[in-house]
């Protein structure tokens, strides 16, 4: 090739390069940010808001939903719903980071996933998207799941079966690994499929009536010199997978009773678990084969979270219950360090940013507390908004993100 062809093709790859949305690191992409974990080091998120302060900017949303948003560069994307038990109507919005205005929406008309009275309590778009930076990926429980451009193209779309609800639905939100997109359809097939993320073809799928009671998003786990994990909560139990073809792997048993729907968190091997109606967690040390429960669980106790997700830092555990009560353990024994009653309902999973826990409570605000066994109050944060509060916030670049039944609000610092 001559010089000044070898010129022509690094600029062309260069305006390539520019004009393509990447993943980068400060983007929220998926379910409690770019891990799995919840966590934040960003420094400029504020401590305080209201309606007159610190709001950046707040949307109208076309429905209600309990889903988060997720943050791809310049853009962010969240999903809600509006209809009735016959026919419900599900949207993904992309909505502009820098002025708050919707740039495309994209709706599904399907049936309700059921009419039970579960689902006045967490309707029809709680689950979060996920993004690789090309395209977005909108589950939309039984009218399935699909694939969009980044200008709101659809590239494929998938049904995930049409089993009806029992009584709550699904609510595990879709994560990415490698070329693949992992989903879980408990209502909908007691299943987990993964698919092609670019073509959509299905590549494996793992069945198994404990599907229908988990509403845990999965977690995979990277082991240098030993297979990935991919790790998720079902009833009284934690299940490893391989994520290359579905198969189990080992599982361990847990005290996590009924419904499984906090996410699994993971820390040097050691898987975090929490949940079930009555409460429980447990610490499982990952790997093995067959039923490790002997083997590899360090430490299980009553007292745990039915909704809410964990968070790990210095060491210690934080999460919210959904009954209002901030709690503090050790991770290496699984004691109790600290509790306090801050009042409020929640389903919301706190976010920690630096080493402040950010919980958001349904209908009570948002408490900014250390996050040290006290539980200092560092801030109590509320809105006129009288709705409902359930979608995890996300993090990214100096902006806060939280969704209520009604509006998507941007909190950041003033200008």
């Amino acid at each position: 090739m001559s010089q000044s062809g070898a010129r022509v093709l690094f600029l062309l790859m260069l305006v390539f390069m520019l004009c393509t949305t990447v993943v980068r690191a400060e983007d929220w992409a998926r379910f409690r940010g770019p891990r799995g974990d919840g966590i934040s080091a960003d420094e400029k998120i504020p401590t305080e808001w209201s309606d007159s302060k610190n709001i950046k900017w707040k949307l109208k949303l076309p429905g209600a939903g309990f889903s988060s948003p997720i943050v791809i560069g310049k853009h962010i994307f969240v999903t809600a719903y509006e209809g009735s038990r016959e026919e419900v109507e599900r949207h993904l919005v992309c909505v502009s980071r820098s002025t708050g205005d919707i740039v495309w929406k994209k709706s599904v008309t399907g049936v309700s996933d059921g009419g039970e009275p579960g689902f006045a309590y967490h309707g029809q778009a709680s689950h979060t998207p996920v993004s690789d930076g090309e395209h977005v990926f909108a589950m939309f429980g039984s009218s399935g799941v699909r694939a969009f451009t980044m200008s709101g193209e659809l590239v494929w779309e998938q049904q995930l079966g049409n089993q009806r609800a029992s009584r709550f639905g699904t609510a595990s939100s879709p994560i990415l690994h490698g070329n693949l997109l992992i989903v879980t359809a408990g209502a909908e097939a007691k299943a987990m499929f993964a698919f092609d993320k670019k073509t959509g073809k299905q590549v494996w799928k793992a069945s198994a009536g404990s599907f229908s009671a988990s509403y845990s998003t999965p977690l995979v786990v990277a082991r240098p010199g030993s297979e990935a994990e991919l790790l998720f909560s079902v009833q009284e139990e934690l299940w490893s997978l391989n994520p290359l073809t579905g198969k189990l792997k080992w599982y361990a048993e847990t005290k996590v009773d009924t419904a499984a729907c906090p996410a699994v968190i993971v820390k040097d091997d050691i898987a975090y678990v929490i949940g079930g109606r009555s409460g429980g967690r447990t610490a499982v040390r990952i790997g093995g084969k067959g039923d490790v429960t002997d083997s590899n669980v360090v430490w299980s106790f009553r007292i745990g979270s039915y909704v809410p997700s964990p968070v790990l830092h210095n060491g210690r555990l934080y999460w919210v219950t959904d009954k209002g009560v901030a709690l503090c353990v050790d991770a290496k024994t699984g004691q109790e360090l600290g509790r306090r009653r801050i009042g409020g309902q929640y389903y919301a999973s706190v976010v920690l940013i630096k080493d402040k826990l950010y919980a958001v409570s349904r209908f009570s605000g948002t408490r900014v507390l250390a996050a040290t066994p006290e539980f200092d109050e560092i801030a109590h944060n509320t809105l006129t908004d009288d709705s409902d509060f359930s979608g995890s916030p996300a993090v990214s670049d100096g902006q806060l993100l939280i969704r209520s039944d009604k509006f998507l609000y941007c909190i950041a610092v003033d200008e």
